[in-house]
């Protein structure tokens, strides 16, 4: 499933942080290509290193890295679609500071996970499962338009939030699960989607205006 839209809503404002996020992370991909394995290995975030006490800058670096152009692509399609709507209900710092956080807290779950692993973890998409669960909370009865690929047929259809981002919550538990199982500690870091996901789904609402909150929660 890939999500193109939200076919209900239109934020009220410019999403000027949300493209200002992307621009960023486009930039360090680039910084990437140009620069090798040896920039990407000094910014990417290794859990035993963290442990140790050592490069705790990378929480926040490794959160604009990304492993190839299917990773980055697929991390902002899911960016734009969920992003702009959360800005604005937060407003643009808030809404920068809510990504932040939501990054550093699902690095740090995908520490807690595999403490001893000296696997390179990079990505963006912890933050952006973060503001997947502000999203669900929030607008859970918004309809995403979205791409469905059954077998050799492609369909579009609209899929209300709550079932589109649990479906996608619950391929990452299963997924931590099947980690756990085989004693993988490299590979995708589901922990950290699943810890940014359950952090923005808390406290995403928080970080709302006041306008915003006093709409009510279920909208």
């Amino acid at each position: 499933m890939i999500p193109l839209s939200d076919a209900d809503r239109r934020p009220a404002h410019f999403p000027a942080m949300t493209l200002l996020i992307i621009a960023a992370n486009v930039f360090v991909f680039f910084l990437e290509l140009a620069k090798g394995d040896a920039f990407v290995s000094r910014w990417s975030m290794v859990p035993a290193n963290i442990m140790a006490g050592k490069d705790w800058i990378t929480l926040i670096t490794a959160m604009f890295l990304h492993g190839g152009w299917e990773h980055i692509i697929g991390n902002m399609i899911f960016f734009w679609v969920f992003g702009p709507e959360i800005e604005d209900s937060m407003g643009g710092l808030k809404y920068l500071f809510f990504y932040f956080l939501g990054g550093l807290v699902a690095n740090l779950a995908q520490v807690a996970i595999i403490p001893t692993s000296t696997e390179l973890n990079l990505g963006a998409s912890g933050a952006i499962a973060a503001v997947m669960g502000a999203f669900i909370v929030t607008y859970p009865r918004d309809r995403i338009k979205t791409v469905l690929f059954l077998g050799f047929f492609i369909q579009i259809t609209l899929i209300p939030s709550l079932l589109l981002i649990g479906f996608w919550f619950l391929l990452q538990v299963f997924s931590q699960l099947g980690s756990i199982a085989s004693v993988q500690s490299g590979g995708v870091a589901y922990m950290a989607h699943i810890g940014g996901f359950i952090f923005g789904a808390i406290v995403g609402r928080w970080f709302e205006t006041p306008a915003r909150r006093s709409q009510g929660r279920w909208e």
